[in-house]
């Protein structure tokens, strides 16, 4: 799969006339930087589905954020091709850094002290080095695995509670997956499977109540499938399986498979997204940027629905103005389908600044893709990871080509 077939040559980018300073109010595209397909769990049926919305809310850059995976790249391509929307095409990992976790930091995971979620912005769309195809292979085999144990925990609760029925692990990954099975997987069979047995509201009810202990509104089916995993599949509840820290690499290596994939390592912030409060590693900002640096990470992103406006205009400026990329998504790896621009928590717009730095950042990340697969050379040193500041302007004006020609 090569996308960039369509654009020409790097020079011929860059000479179009565009000037790096930003448009007027409301003129800048509009940009959703990390979104989930059905690879991993999502809200969408399929990336077609994902990128056809996108296009009805006039999105013109999408990327692509799964767990574990990249099999979703062609799909994703192949729709943002059809709407003339631009791609980025990323990942999802979760590392462990055993230092936070024995001070008991609570890094970007808001329960588990060193446990890390990390991204990869602008993979190669070439197939990926052997060891790389392999390490996601061990991910996806050992989360599966993980998932199938659980869902034997879940009916052993069922039998107990005399269910009508229970459920079929292979089903679930037949019918409700495309290779990979996570909780919210589990948690929507569950919702599946009372819906088909018990054919009124209150029957379905009365079941949650049994099962969960809780009163569960079956109206809305976002609802019921996150109050059961975390009723159930989350720690405490009788299907919950603790994490084996061994199944975690550590941080570095997770960078390390970023940068072999020709992507670049970003770190997701939580913000203050636990009742207005940062983590442990999140709650001093200087000293969050000055430890990303020194883990090799010189990228950002942010969930805006998480966050506060006034967190975020706090927040985002000092980030890119000490030389972090900071893109901006909205996840959509629940059942609920919520809007796909990017806005803050309670629905509130963004302001155009943090639209302006958002842009600017994921402009560099499409010249990172693009010029990585003409030339081999992107926006981090292949070896250091260190970014090519000196040619930031270049690499915002390619980007910016490439919204427009896309």
């Amino acid at each position: 799969m090569d996308y960039w077939t369509k654009f020409p040559a790097p020079d011929s980018l860059e000479e179009q006339s565009l000037k790096i300073e930003k448009p007027e109010k409301g003129h800048l595209p509009l940009i959703n930087g990390h979104l989930h397909t059905p690879y991993s769990f999502s809200a969408f049926a399929s990336a077609e589905q994902a990128i056809d919305l996108a296009a009805k809310e006039n999105i013109k850059v999408a990327g692509i954020n799964d767990f574990n995976t990249v099999n979703g790249y062609a799909d994703w391509a192949k729709a943002c091709l059809a709407h003339g929307i631009a791609p980025l095409f990323n990942i999802e990992m979760i590392g462990l850094n055993t230092e936070d976790q024995a001070q008991n930091l609570r890094v970007n995971d808001p329960s588990t002290p060193g446990r890390t979620y990390i991204s990869g912005k602008g993979l190669s769309t070439n197939p990926l080095p052997d060891d790389v195809k392999n390490w996601l292979n061990i991910a996806v085999n050992k989360s599966n695995g993980q998932c199938e144990k659980m869902t034997q925990l879940l009916n052993n609760h069922l039998k107990a509670n005399k269910a009508p029925f229970v459920l079929n692990f292979n089903e679930i990954y037949e019918q409700l997956t495309l290779g990979q099975v996570r909780e919210r997987h589990i948690a929507r069979a569950l919702r599946l499977k009372v819906e088909e047995t018990f054919p009124s509201e209150q029957e379905q009810m009365h079941f949650y109540k049994q099962i969960t202990g809780e009163e569960i509104s079956v109206s809305d089916p976002a609802i019921v499938e996150n109050t059961l995993r975390g009723a159930l599949l989350k720690a405490g509840g009788p299907a919950f399986i603790a994490e084996d820290p061994n199944a975690f690499a550590d941080v570095d290596t997770i960078r390390n498979l970023i940068l072999k994939a020709k992507g670049i390592p970003t770190y997701p912030f939580l913000g203050d997204a636990l009742n207005g409060k940062c983590t442990d590693f999140e709650e001093e900002l200087e000293i969050t940027m000055k430890k990303l640096n020194e883990r090799g990470f010189y990228s950002v992103e942010f969930i805006t629905t998480r966050n506060s406006l006034s967190y975020l205009e706090e927040t985002v400026p000092k980030l890119w103005n000490n030389g972090f990329l900071v893109t901006f998504g909205t996840e959509h790896n629940t059942a609920a389908m919520e809007p796909l621009v990017p806005k803050a928590k309670g629905g509130v717009a963004l302001s155009e600044n943090l639209l302006w730095i958002n842009f600017q950042s994921v402009s560099i990340i499409l010249a990172h893709q693009y010029l990585t697969a003409k030339t081999g050379y992107g926006w981090l040193d292949p070896t250091s990871g260190i970014p090519n500041m000196e040619n930031k302007d270049k690499f915002i004006k390619i980007g910016w080509s490439i919204i427009n020609s896309a």
